[in-house]
């Protein structure tokens, strides 16, 4: 073999050594397998030899080539030097089994090294709302003890003075009596999997020091949960002013031309207020079924103008008069305005769940509250479209709940002009507008009365939502929302969205639309 065919058959080895795997000179081991460095020496270049004079060898006279033996002994020579090369590489290098996945740097492109895994262990006796078992506590929860007992804030007063809610799935009466307290209601709520005691104090103790004593008792291993004041709430209904008695609600939203495509046949809507007169002649067949997690108590104004707000079919037209009505009294009415706690509206709505609501209409507000907002979440997971009353504490109140929970449907009031009642709660969280100045509604004893406020309407938007439903049952939560502020009519200047939100609710707009939107 002359010299030209040995440098040629040099060539072709290394060219086939580096072909083998190119990938192995160039990866490191993988972070999560260290091993030595591997300190790999730069390519050796060969210069492509120097072709033959034309016409040298013996081929064609006057053309160049290899001899029939020179290249021969050029492909056994490549061969071997790929085989020693192969060799090479799998004792430096490695090799990974013929099923592994390729391993890609950040720089490649082609994937990402999946993060590290860290386990993380829970403090001891941390409590929380949770499902499995933890460290001396029912709740089972990873986070601190303390995530789950929640002081009100500061400046807030707006709770029972003598009681506390404490979460667990546990009699806790014997901890409670410890401290001068006793728990004479518990209440399992299925929406949210946990069981809550309303806990009432038998000494002089505030119910800041009531949380923080069961706090101490979580820390040392007690099964408690968690705890919070147990809030009260506000129907958002100002006294009747003796305005024009005229009704303008259904006309104005449009109601009137959409119940020839929807009247909310068959739909569900809770209505979560204060006790509603059944026999009331507007409300006839209206009503499928009621719960009291509140005391008994006489109907009240209140609860029957929400109500027929919605699905009154008589003197008054509600808007959605097929609809079919759960009414939950879960406010009192003794201290002369109807007043509703946390635990007694978590019972309400835990109650319409399990009857199937896909509408509830929430025609009051407070303050934000722990409990409540897991008991809205779960509900909103379960398909139901929650509808809130805005507030009407005025321009410079700020945010009321559930009506700032990010899944309600917050609702504020206008007159017969399109003005913005002036008591309403201003904010970024305000969805829509509909009438709730000087409206016609129900009253106990086949009476009627005038009601002003956000809570009449956000029972008129719970009954739109209600012809939505009948029109189109696939819609969900997020839907509802989209159609009713995409077809809402713009109310007041520009850049007014925190106080109209998106203008006034179009049901025959929005009922058009709810046809084809969720497809």
């Amino acid at each position: 073999m002359g010299m030209t065919a040995l440098t040629r058959a040099l060539l072709a080895a290394v060219i086939a050594v580096a072909a083998i795997d190119p990938a192995r000179a160039q990866v490191a081991p993988p972070p999560n397998n260290p091993g030595p460095p591997i300190i790999v020496p730069p390519p050796v270049i060969i210069p492509p030899p120097t072709p033959p004079p034309f016409g040298s060898g013996s081929g064609t006279p006057g053309r160049p080539g290899p001899s029939h033996s020179d290249g021969g002994l050029y492909i056994v020579t490549a061969i071997i030097f790929a085989a020693v090369g192969w060799a090479i590489g799998t004792r430096i290098f490695g090799d990974s089994p013929p099923s592994a996945p390729p391993v890609f740097g950040p720089s490649d492109g082609g994937g990402t090294l999946p993060p590290p895994v860290t386990q993380v262990q829970a403090p001891p006796g941390g409590g929380g709302a949770g499902g499995g078992p933890g460290n001396g506590t029912s709740g089972g929860s990873t986070g601190p003890v303390s995530a789950r007992f929640n002081l009100p804030r500061p400046g807030e007063t707006q709770f029972v003075p003598n009681e506390v809610l404490a979460e667990s799935s546990q009699d806790i009466e014997s901890i409670a009596r410890r401290h001068q307290m006793t728990c004479p209601e518990t209440v399992q709520v299925r929406l949210t999997g946990t069981t809550l005691h309303r806990c009432i104090r038998l000494a002089n103790q505030t119910p800041q020091d009531m949380i923080i004593a069961l706090r101490q008792e979580a820390r040392s291993g007690a099964p408690i949960d968690g705890a919070q004041v147990n809030h009260i709430y506000r129907g958002m209904e100002d006294p009747p002013a003796g305005g024009n008695a005229e009704q303008y609600a259904p006309e104005k939203l449009g109601a009137v031309e959409a119940h020839r495509l929807a009247t909310g046949n068959g739909v569900i809507v809770a209505v979560i207020d204060s006790g509603v007169d059944q026999n009331h002649p507007d409300l006839a067949g209206a009503i499928a079924d009621s719960y009291d997690a509140a005391s008994a108590e006489r109907p009240h104004p209140h609860g029957t103008g929400m109500a027929g707000a919605i699905a009154s079919r008589g003197n008054v037209l509600g808007i959605a008069p097929g609809a079919e009505l759960l009414t939950v009294r879960a406010f009192s009415a003794n201290s002369g305005s109807a007043e509703g706690t946390t635990l007694n509206i978590i019972k309400g709505l835990d109650w319409a769940a399990e009857k199937g609501a896909r509408v509830v209409n929430m025609s009051f507000a407070g303050p934000a509250d722990p409990r409540l907002r897991d008991a809205l979440t779960k509900a909103i997971a379960k398909g139901m479209v929650l509808i809130a009353a805005a507030g009407n504490a005025g321009p410079n109140s700020p945010p009321l709940y559930p009506a700032a929970d990010p899944g309600v449907i917050a609702v504020t009031a206008v007159d017969a002009s399109g003005v913005l009642f002036s008591g309403a709660n201003r904010g970024k969280y305000i969805a829509v507008a509909a009438p709730g100045v000087d409206v016609l509604v129900p009253a106990p004893d086949a009476s009627y009365q005038l009601t002003t406020g956000t809570s009449v309407a956000a029972a008129e938007v719970s009954g739109v939502v209600a012809l939505l439903l009948e029109r189109n049952p696939r819609l969900t939560a997020k839907d509802v929302r989209r159609i009713l502020m995409r077809s809402a009519k713009h109310l007041g200047p520009r850049g007014s969205e925190r106080e109209y939100g998106a203008g006034l609710v179009n049901a025959l707009q929005a009922v058009t639309a709810a046809r084809a939107a969720g497809m």
